[in-house]
């Protein structure tokens, strides 16, 4: 199954760590990759990483900003591909957090990303992706989609990110 969490609100990612955790609790074998998100940045980081050991990276640079920085995104977006995609073959779920976000960024080609859905697909390996902006042709080919939306946001009133919460 293909499985999208994207919108413009809160808890992608979260909904990405609930369904690897229901796998795992269901005895599935899950590895877990973060396409933006540096090492240390995130709370769920140090869960995931004992729960999966090897089957956790988070291979990103931060989120990016900077058409400069383009490159160093790039790779670190490939990179974070191919470690995902060499354990695909041996898992029951594979977990690509923030994967439309670095397709909409284009970090990612379409195409890479159908690339892996493919292989995903042949190895009898469900695939979970997340970020804002899946495009419609993404929405299609995917078994379930949620939307998250934002109805209020603390940060709008001037409430800066908070451990724990929002990272």
């Amino acid at each position: 199954m293909l499985l999208v969490y994207t919108g413009e609100g809160k808890g992608k990612s979260c909904a990405c760590v609930g369904q690897a955790l229901r796998a795992l609790g269901q005895g599935l074998r899950v590895a877990f990759a973060q396409f933006l998100k540096r090492p240390g940045q995130a709370g769920e980081q140090r869960m995931l990483a004992d729960l999966l050991g090897e089957n956790f990276l988070a291979g990103g640079l931060g989120f990016f900003r900077e058409e400069s920085e383009r490159p160093v995104h790039r790779r670190a977006v490939l990179t974070t591909l191919e470690w995902a995609l060499a354990r695909c073959g041996a898992l029951d779920m594979l977990v690509l957090d923030e994967a439309v976000y670095a397709l909409d960024a284009a970090l990612l080609a379409a195409t890479e990303l159908e690339s892996a859905m493919d292989a995903c697909a042949l190895a009898d390996c469900h695939l979970v992706l997340s970020g804002r902006n899946a495009p419609g042709w993404l929405v299609e080919r995917a078994d379930l989609v949620t939307e998250m939306r934002e109805v209020k946001h603390h940060y709008r009133s001037g409430v800066p990110a908070r451990p724990g919460i929002e990272f």
